[in-house]
This record gives C-alpha cells, sequence and structure tokens, in this order.
C-alpha cells in the first residue's frame, strides 16, 4: 500500500481512539470502503459502535457488505431503526440479501426486512431470502436493465432510463418476451449506435448461458470465468429471468470456495471464518482443528499396529528400518499429488464420479511410471552406495536382492498411493461428501498406513522372513 495511503488509515485510526468525529469523517472519505471493513474488524466493540454511529448511512452501507459475517448482526445492532432502514435501503438487493442472511434471529431479520419503505423491495427481499445462501439465487442481483423484444430502441432506451442509477450493471441488456422469458441479450452500444426505429428484436443476440436459480454458486462462478462473461443470466425452470450473477460477485465466491477448499485440505472442519486470524477466537481455532486430529490420531495407530506385528522382520534386519521413512513419504507425496489434480478437475467441472474408471486407469499407469523411476532410483542407491556404508546385512542376504525388495516396495506404494489419491475424492462426491474433505490429512494418512504394510510384507516375502 503506497505511503500516502498508509497515512490516511494512520489518521484514521486516530480520529476513532480520539472520538473526533469531524478527523474521522474527513479521513473515511478518503478510504475505499473495502479498506473500512478491515480498520472496522480491528475495532474494539466500543470503537465499532463509535464507527457505525458517526459513519453516514451511505457509505456505512458500503462498508457492511465488505465487513465479516459474524460481525453484520452486531453492526446493525448499533444502529436505531430509523438509522437500519436507511442502511438497508442503500444496499444493492444482493448485498441486502447477504447482510439479512447473516442475522441468524428469524425475527429479528423480519423487523429488519419490515423497517424497508416500499412493498416491493420488501417483497423482493423476502423472495430472494428463499434461495439458499450458496445457490446462484442466493447470490444474484436483480438490478438489470431488461428490455421487451417488442420494443424499439427509442423505446428502449426509455425504459432504462428511469432505472440507470440503481441497474448493477448495463454492460449486458437481457431482452424478454411477453412472458418474461430471456430470449436474447444486447449491448448498450447496440441501443445507442441503431436508429430509434430499429425493432429490438431484430438487434438482439441469442443467449448461449443461463444457470438456474438452484444452481451451486460455484458451478455458476466457473460458468461466468469459463466464458468470459461479464453477467451470468439466472433463470427459473420456465426460463423467466431472475438476475443476475456478475463478474466480480463470481471472483468473490470462487474465493471463497477456494478458501474453503483449502482449509479442508488442510483438515479444518466448521464453517470458514471471514474474520482474520488474529480477530478469530481461539476457542473457534480449537473446534475447527480438533476433529480432525483426533480422528487422525486415532487412525495412526494402525501404523504401530502393524510394526508391532513385524516386529520379529525389523528385529532381523534393522537396516529395512533406514528405507521405512521414505517409503512412507513417498506414498504420502504422491497420493498428494494425485488427490490434488483429482479435487482441482472436480472444482473444475473437468471430472465427475462417473469417471472413476478413466481416472483409475491413467493414474494406474502414472502411478507404475512414477513407482518404476523412484524404485529404480533406491535400488541403485541400496545396491552400490549402501554397502560402502553399512558392511552387511545378513550371511543369506545379498545387497542386490535387498535393493530389488525395497525398490519393488517402494513402486507398489507410489502406484497404490497415486490410485487412492486421485480415487478418495471421487468416491467422497460419489456419496455426497465434499472432495476437499478426503484430501491431504486423510489421503496421507490412510497411504503411510498402506504403505508401511506393503513395504513389510514385501520384505517379509522377498527375503525370505518370518513375520
Amino acid at each position: 500500500m503506497p505511503e500516502e495511503d498508509l497515512k490516511i488509515l494512520d489518521d484514521l485510526r486516530q480520529a476513532i481512539a480520539a472520538r473526533d468525529g469531524s478527523a474521522f469523517l474527513s479521513a473515511a472519505e478518503e478510504v475505499h470502503h473495502a479498506d473500512l471493513a478491515v480498520v472496522y474488524e480491528d475495532l474494539s466493540r466500543k470503537s465499532q459502535a463509535w464507527f457505525v454511529r458517526t459513519l453516514p448511512s451511505e457509505p456505512f452501507s458500503e462498508v457492511l457488505a465488505e465487513i465479516p459475517d459474524p460481525l453484520v448482526e452486531e453492526a446493525l445492532d448499533y444502529l436505531q431503526p430509523s438509522q437500519q432502514r436507511e442502511v438497508l435501503e442503500e444496499l444493492p438487493d444482493d448485498d441486502r440479501v447477504d447482510v439479512l442472511q447473516d442475522v441468524e434471529d428469524e425475527q429479528k431479520r423480519e423487523k429488519l426486512i419490515a423497517l424497508l419503505g416500499e412493498q416491493e423491495e420488501r417483497e423482493l427481499t423476502r423472495t430472494l431470502l428463499e434461495y439458499a445462501e450458496d445457490t446462484a439465487g442466493g447470490r444474484m442481483t436483480t438490478q438489470i436493465g431488461d428490455i421487451l423484444s417488442s420494443m424499439t430502441v427509442k423505446e428502449a432506451l426509455e425504459h432504462l432510463r428511469p432505472d440507470l442509477e440503481d441497474t448493477e450493471t448495463l454492460s449486458r441488456i437481457f431482452v424478454l418476451d411477453e412472458d418474461e422469458r430471456l430470449v436474447g441479450k444486447l449491448r448498450l452500444r447496440d441501443l445507442t449506435f441503431n436508429p430509434w426505429e430499429t425493432p429490438v428484436g431484430d438487434i438482439m443476440q441469442p443467449v448461449e448461458h443461463t444457470v438456474l436459480a438452484s444452481t451451486d454458486q460455484e458451478e455458476a462462478s466457473i460458468a461466468v470465468l469459463k466464458y468470459d462473461m461479464l453477467a451470468l443470466p439466472v433463470v427459473d425452470n420456465n426460463d423467466r429471468l431472475l438476475g443476475v450473477i456478475t463478474s466480480d460477485d463470481a471472483m468473490e465466491i470462487l474465493s471463497e470456495e477456494s478458501t474453503e477448499d483449502i482449509e479442508k485440505q488442510a483438515g479444518l472442519t466448521g464453517e470458514q471464518s471471514e474474520e482474520g486470524y488474529l480477530n478469530t477466537r481461539v476457542t473457534t481455532h480449537f473446534s475447527r482443528r480438533v476433529i480432525w486430529l483426533v480422528g487422525l490420531a486415532l487412525l495412526s495407530i494402525a501404523a504401530g499396529a502393524i510394526m508391532f506385528r513385524f516386529e520379529e522382520t525389523l528385529k532381523g534386519i534393522p537396516l529395512l528400518m533406514l528405507f521405512l521413512p521414505m517409503i512412507i513419504a513417498a506414498g504420502g507425496n504422491s497420493g498428494g499429488q494425485a488427490s490434488t489434480v483429482a479435487i482441482r478437475a472436480m472444482a473444475l467441472n473437468e471430472l465427475d464420479a462417473r469417471d472413476a474408471f478413466r481416472v483409475a486407469w491413467k493414474e494406474l499407469r502414472l502411478g507404475v511410471m512414477l513407482g518404476l523411476i523412484l524404485g529404480l532410483t533406491i535400488a541403485i542407491v541400496a545396491i552400490f552406495v549402501l554397502p560402502a556404508f553399512h558392511p552387511e546385512i545378513s550371511p543369506e542376504i545379498s545387497f542386490p536382492r535387498f535393493g530389488f525388495a525395497v525398490a519393488l516396495a517402494l513402486a507398489i506404494q507410489v502406484t497404490a498411493s497415486t490410485l487412492i489419491g486421485a480415487l478418495l475424492p471421487l468416491g467422497a462426491r460419489a456419496i455426497r461428501l465434499d472432495p476437499a474433505v478426503i484430501a491431504a490429512p486423510a489421503v496421507t494418512t490412510v497411504v503411510d498406513v498402506s504403505g508401511m504394510l506393503i513395504y513389510l510384507l514385501v520384505a517379509t516375502s522377498m527375503l525370505g522372513l518370518s513375520a
């Protein structure tokens, strides 16, 4: 951030600390609402209350749309009902719905909706709240430009003019028939550079892509980016236009989904917090981490059970312990790579559970190739390098035989881990679990246990040892 902007933020924080309203408002005019939201999050509750009550309704409505979800309801509580109405009426319909979805008490939410001055706004807000928060309907905006195909260019411009200030975007104008079904689209320049008598139906373009209101928000956002769209129409089952997902909405949604996937891959459970790391309570961090850690710790006991079962094998050839960490690590790494690639492909809608056989065949071949390369490398180390540091294994076992056993175990482990890493996320999708849940911690633990079992079974068999 430029030094000048940092100074303005410092002035803003000093004004808040001194409760200097004039200096605060002067500094706030120079700060983007997203940066104001960051400042608000870091304040104490008393300072937050002063911030909310001092900032005028219009700029605060922009800040309210940016602050973390857990802080929204409390921020509204700092205001009088008349101020709450002003703030809610300033918000675009999609942001207003997002804010109201963060109000957990349904009675309080209904009271806030009742504050809206126009009946049309109240009904629209209630309608949008019926859609799940993570669907296209729950994230769409209805403040769009739409015209009828029966209009002329002049009539279309006259129709759009009254809503010019409230419309989210006029980069795409949607054309409806008499039954409000979506039949085409236009650019604003198509209207401005055509004769006024031109029928809209003659110059409109077809709409290639739409989504239903019930479509998952991530799927809708991917479509926006995939097809390079400024606005993706959201329709009902009868092709009636309900709203649009804009490109900035899509970027925000994908950022949220990416954060959620990263957290799940790290073994974090529960809802992700929009609050910053330092502002999130320790108990929240604890509750999101503890379940996976306990579950994986219990699962890891299986690794100890395997070592206990093969205690005599390890006592017979202690040198086997030298390669055990490598076998486990190689499996975890190859399984983690495969799961990451599979989860990414599913996130981009390139894969689903029906592709399991094709994925298995591809990853089997890839796993064999990787396993052979790694096995060959370790065989060379065990056969030609290891004798220089370890004079003997046992009278009955030569270094080539030992190296071949380790190499074979490694090749099998990498192949199996690659398959497991790719197929577990697909299996999760098949039983309606988030594939990210089956990522790094779970895959790593599973392949650690399987790798240890594979290694000791192969060693026992190849080297003629008793288990």
